[in-house]
């Protein structure tokens, strides 16, 4: 393995394959800090491009664009409260008080060595013990993920604030908005109220985009002229001490953990992955309450997990070619052209591009922590641009990402009415990411419900008798009892 890795890094240690990784994490970087341009629409944009190149020279560009477009996510999420991807929306929670402390350079830091490490350890991951983590993961079929996924959902009771009904019913809204559209496996129609356009349903990124961005502008142009400040950068925050870092030290392993198993589970992702990172960093601290309002511990969280989610969801790829997301799938196809066969034989008969993929992703992994450092405090400088300048600006970009998606203007009515749906849940005090969770993890749990159900020919026992999704269940079932106990004991004591 390690001959085969150091041959890996002989092949892409050339001028021209380090300048096309270089390349690739920057054009990646852009994509992911600009709200609704992601990594999957970065690659797919270039993977044209590599056809003309040598396997090894176009998957790294690919590489590049990966590690990039994923880790771009964390400058609007810190400087602007925007979600630049999916993956960077728990960012967003504690990045943003941050910056309004005058401490975006300390969370710059934190997020970027999170990014990095968390990337580093799960590309270790993918060249060290891909072959039987992939083996683990085949064994998960329907009953597995309906149990799994239950067990995430249980976390709304964790992101409801002071109201866990509200977080309830903001779950079920979410829930609710995934299930508009053609349903899964047979493809009806539901609650489409004859408008064709609904027939697709809602894109996540509009959604996104709508909530944590159109909304924070509502609330921001609803204050006065006189509310804005006079930014000093210099006064910015940018030292973090050697102790703070090893500080988070368990918090960033067990979140990178999370990344990197929820990254090898097919059609999860690490726009789930932060925020239960996130959610598990919260209700493992000794001061949950400090959580959303601008604390290390919740970018470290965060950055971490999405970042692992690389190297995890590229497990399956690599071994038995088995796309896990949208970006995975858009890689399966560059490995295609380039004419290499994904699945167990492509390591035994492409072992030097394999290791050759391992080693750009290493390299990329250290040009994108480079890039964010070098361009920290260009970032920042953001926040000096006045409001009445900066969010035109930013409702264009989200405009153009929104209808980037499909090129459809549905998606940019959809982002208005996330984005009014969003100031008006933030008015009557709903929290948003019960929302989010719903809307990702409902059709995953209606999808894995419907085809154990075609399995089992209608029969439930399977979802509580098979050994894995019994133990999920279990599980479950000890913290909804818990969170409700704790829910209540905290109201009888208000009370009092």
């Amino acid at each position: 393995m390690l001959e085969m890795l150091i041959t890996g890094f002989t092949s892409v240690m050339t001028i021209k394959t380090i300048l096309l990784i270089m390349a690739g994490v920057a054009l990646g970087l852009i994509f992911g800090s600009i709200p609704g341009l992601t990594a999957t629409m970065a690659i797919a944009i270039c993977l044209p491009i590599t056809y003309g190149m040598d396997p090894i020279a176009g998957m790294s560009l690919l590489m590049g664009l990966y590690i990039g477009g994923v880790s771009g996510g964390l400058i609007p999420a810190i400087l602007l409260k925007l979600p630049g991807t999916p993956s960077s929306i728990a960012t967003t929670f504690d990045g943003f008080p941050m910056a309004q402390k005058g401490e975006a350079g300390k969370a710059f830091n934190f997020a970027i060595v999170s990014s990095f490490l968390g990337g580093l350890l799960s590309i270790l991951v993918l060249i060290l013990i891909s072959p039987p983590l992939s083996k683990l993961a085949l064994k998960f079929g329907p009953y597995e993920y309906f149990a799994i996924i239950i067990f995430s959902l249980t976390l709304i009771a964790s992101l409801s604030g002071d109201s866990l009904l509200k977080g309830i019913l903001a779950g079920l809204l979410g829930i609710s908005f995934a299930m508009v559209g053609a349903a899964p496996i047979d493809a009806y129609p539901r609650f489409t109220y004859g408008f064709s356009s609904l027939d697709a349903g809602f894109d996540l990124l509009p959604v996104l985009i709508g909530l944590f961005a159109i909304s924070e502008i509502l609330l921001m142009a609803e204050k006065k002229a006189k509310d804005n400040l006079n930014i000093n950068i210099k006064k910015f925050s940018y030292k973090v001490s050697l102790k703070e870092y090893l500080g988070q030290g368990w918090n960033f392993l067990r979140s990178s953990l999370i990344g990197i198993g929820i990254g090898i589970l097919p059609g999860i992702g690490g726009g789930t992955s932060n925020i239960i990172s996130y959610v598990v960093a919260k209700n493992s601290s000794k001061t949950p309450e400090k959580f959303g309002t601008g604390i290390p511990d919740g970018i470290v969280a965060s950055e971490s997990s999405n970042n692992a989610a690389i190297g995890g969801a590229l497990v399956p790829l690599v071994s038995l070619g088995i796309p896990g997301d949208t970006v995975t799938a858009m890689l399966l196809g560059g490995l295609v052209l380039h004419g290499l066969q994904p699945g167990p034989l492509l390591i035994q008969n492409s072992g030097n591009v394999v290791y050759g993929i391992f080693a750009a992703l290493l390299i990329a992994n250290v040009f994108m922590a480079l890039f964010l450092f070098l361009g920290m405090r260009g970032f920042i400088r953001l926040l000096s641009i006045p409001k009445h300048i900066l969010f035109p600006i930013i409702v264009v970009l989200c405009v153009v990402g929104a209808y980037g998606v499909s090129n459809r203007l549905f998606h940019v009515g959809a982002l208005m009415f996330f984005g009014v749906l969003g100031y008006l849940m933030i008015k009557f005090k709903y929290p948003l990411t019960p929302l989010v969770l719903g809307f990702i993890l409902g059709p995953l749990l209606e999808t894995n419900l419907r085809r154990g159900l075609m399995l089992s020919q209608g029969d439930f026992t399977p979802f509580v008798t098979q050994p894995i999704a019994a133990i999920f269940l279990t599980i479950t079932a000890i913290s909804l009892i818990s969170k409700l106990y704790s829910y209540l004991k905290r109201k009888r004591s208000l009370t009092e």
